[in-house]
């Protein structure tokens, strides 16, 4: 029997302030952690975004040296919503073809591609617009007169 008791004094269990203090260091990992996921999370939309816009100029580069022609490069967008002419077009997840060659959209990234043909500056020129829905009215924009790749707030 005293056996019994002092065994069930030696496991009373945690106390309120041994608990409290727990709960208080999940708080603060917890409040550290989330800030850094999120920020990761729009870090990874901005590299999505990056590597969709790269692709898409890899993409008009491969369509301009198998044509000859710039003028003769067609785009189609696989999205039945956005509208395609020869000079400008707007991929979505559903892709498309820039001149034949295909073109892959990351999911929730739009790519816009704005094509000018001009004889007096020497050529064609082309401007790639990328945004992702979730990184709040910015995006990146490759211009091929600089070859310059741009983070900026969206331009409507």
């Amino acid at each position: 029997m005293r056996e019994a008791m002092r065994k069930a004094r030696s496991e009373q269990g945690f106390s309120l302030v041994e608990l409290l203090v727990v709960v208080i260091i999940i708080g603060i990992l917890a409040g550290v952690a989330v800030p850094i996921y999120l920020n990761q999370r729009k870090s990874a939309w901005r590299s999505s975004v990056q590597s969709d816009v790269h692709n898409a100029q890899v993409t008009i580069a491969t369509a301009m040296t198998k044509t000859k022609d710039s003028e003769k490069i067609t785009m189609k967008s696989n999205d039945s919503s956005q509208k395609c002419d020869e000079s400008e077009c707007t991929f979505t997840q559903a892709g498309g073809t820039i001149g034949g060659n295909a073109i892959t959209v990351s999911k929730g990234n739009t790519i816009k591609v704005d094509i000018t043909y001009s004889s007096s500056n020497g050529g064609t020129s082309y401007t790639i617009n990328g945004g992702n829905e979730n990184l709040g009215g910015f995006e990146y924009t490759y211009q091929s007169t600089t070859g310059s790749l741009d983070w900026h707030p969206h331009k409507p």
